[in-house]
């Protein structure tokens, strides 16, 4: 009878177990909430969402748009599921996340709540499909038959390239990528480069109403060669050519004395292939705004000459008002040998820049700040308009609340478009750079993970580090003086 109660107990206290398990209840629910196959994401569960799903594309907004429902359909069943987090009811989630700023769509991987890729506008939910199909492979279409491909599209870009293996290909891939809206295809098939008399790898803008073609890219020249012009008149290209340093004239193409300079200026080209890239810039172009916005030029100014390399991004400028081809390959040449002066500017120093957790920068107290002896202070180098940097900022907000009991270490952040900074950082904004509390001038770039924990234990050891230098430093010193003081005393004897 005994044994007979402990199994009946068993039994039950199995079957209460299992009962919690398989029901939901207010407190053990894993469940998450969704309509029409989007997830309605909440501040408490946002995080179990991003660990549950491989990829998590999310769309800060106060409603579900149908492009959005109809892509989650598309995807069900697949790794990438879609969320909604709606802007007006979640504050909380929406300010750690900064989820009112651009952009509005963020695509979260492996769980990775602090390194979201920025998702284009989506117009429709085949522009959503597509931008995470090329995401995840190939991101154009490979054509044989140029003429039946494009017979139903308005607007294609196509790549003619002589070998798909090339570099140049994955800079037309990340173009795809990031402009679903668009049909992009490539070709290596010598009958369709012969019909439109193309000699080099090139990617042209077909426009199927008006019939014609323009040449879009013009980066994408012939590496061995060079390019067939040594003057190319389009800004697009600054941004991926593979000659780093960049030569520009701004000038305004209906001026009077827009013929002679633009020939010096093409002349001059000649001297320096594969070294310079020569760029015509139309002051006059609505397009160029931000361009001339990024080296602060006005369309009055012109014509003038800015240098810049891309790995620094430091600015060069013609110091003449003679733009001919002797004094043009002179400052090219003088660039080259290293002798050229940089072009420092600096925004105002901003009323209340020091009194935020994160300090703001500008060109004339960014060195007095970081190179100051007695204080760590870490930057970040920001572009307003990259998508990269904007999503660093609420990181680098919670960098300096972990750090607000420290009054060692300081956190800054400083925009690069705006002032010239005389810093190499190696690579493109954004980037994260930590400037040691020590006698001597010294930068340390971080390349680790961009996670709170990461940057806290980066932090915290070089601060250390530069605590041990400091002692060593301090201790030859003492050294160094009391040898210096008994040599002194000896001689007096």
């Amino acid at each position: 009878m005994k044994n007979l109660l402990i199994l009946g107990a068993m039994a039950f206290c199995l079957c209460v177990h299992v009962c919690s398990d398989t029901q939901s209840g207010p407190q053990g629910d894993t469940t998450l909430p969704e309509e029409d196959g989007v997830l309605q994401l909440k501040q408490e569960h946002f995080k179990r969402a991003l660990r549950k799903y491989k990829q998590l594309l999310v769309h800060f907004s106060h409603r579900v748009t149908a492009a959005f429902k109809d892509a989650a359909e598309a995807l069900m069943g697949s790794e990438v599921k879609l969320g909604v987090v709606d802007v007006t009811q979640e504050k909380d989630l929406v300010k750690e996340l900064n989820g009112t700023s651009y952009p509005m769509v963020r695509l979260y991987i492996s769980g990775d709540i602090h390194n979201p890729v920025p998702c284009p506008d989506p117009q429709s939910s085949a522009s959503i499909l597509t931008w995470l199909r090329r995401r995840s492979g190939s991101a154009a279409d490979l054509i044989t038959d140029l003429i039946q491909f494009g017979a139903s599209e308005e607007l294609m870009v196509v790549g003619f390239f002589k070998e798909l293996t090339h570099a140049y290909v994955q800079v037309f891939h990340a173009a795809a990528v990031d402009l679903p809206d668009i049909t992009f295809a490539l070709t290596q098939n010598e009958e369709v480069s012969r019909k439109y008399r193309l000699s080099q790898d090139v990617v042209l803008l077909l426009k199927k109403l008006e019939r014609f073609m323009v040449q879009l890219m013009i980066l994408l020249f012939n590496t061995i060669k060079g390019p067939s012009s040594p003057l190319l008149q389009t800004a697009s290209q600054i941004l991926n050519s593979p000659v780093l340093n960049h030569a520009l004239l701004f000038v305004n193409k209906s001026s009077a004395d827009f013929e002679e300079i633009s020939s010096a200026f093409s002349s001059a080209a000649e001297k320096f292939r594969m070294k310079i890239l020569f760029v015509l810039v139309n002051v006059a172009e609505s397009r160029n705004g931000r361009l001339m916005e990024y080296f602060r030029v006005r369309d009055f100014e012109a014509p003038l000459i800015r240098l810049v390399n891309l790995t620094d991004h430091v600015t060069y400028h013609l110091p003449s008002d003679t733009l001919n081809v002797e004094v043009i390959q002179e400052f090219c040449q003088s660039y080259l040998d290293g002798k050229a002066k940089p072009k420092m500017q600096s925004e105002p120093i901003p009323e209340g820049w020091d009194q935020k957790p994160v300090k703001e920068l500008v060109g004339m107290n960014l060195e007095q700040v970081a190179f100051n002896p007695d204080k760590t202070v870490f930057v970040l180098f920001y572009l307003p308009y990259s998508k990269a940097s904007l999503t660093l900022f609420p990181l680098w907000e919670e960098l300096a609340e972990a750090f607000r009991e420290r009054e060692d270490v300081v956190f800054a952040r400083i925009d690069a478009s705006a002032n010239d900074i005389n810093l190499s950082t190696q690579g493109a904004y954004p980037s994260l750079c930590l400037f040691p509390a020590l006698y001597t001038e010294r930068m340390v770039i971080y390349r680790g993970k961009r996670k709170l924990k990461d940057l806290v234990r980066f932090v915290d050891k070089e601060m250390e580090k530069a605590k041990k230098y400091r002692v060593k430093v301090n201790h030859l010193f003492h050294v160094s003086a009391n040898a210096l003081c008994g040599c002194e005393f000896e001689g007096w004897h």
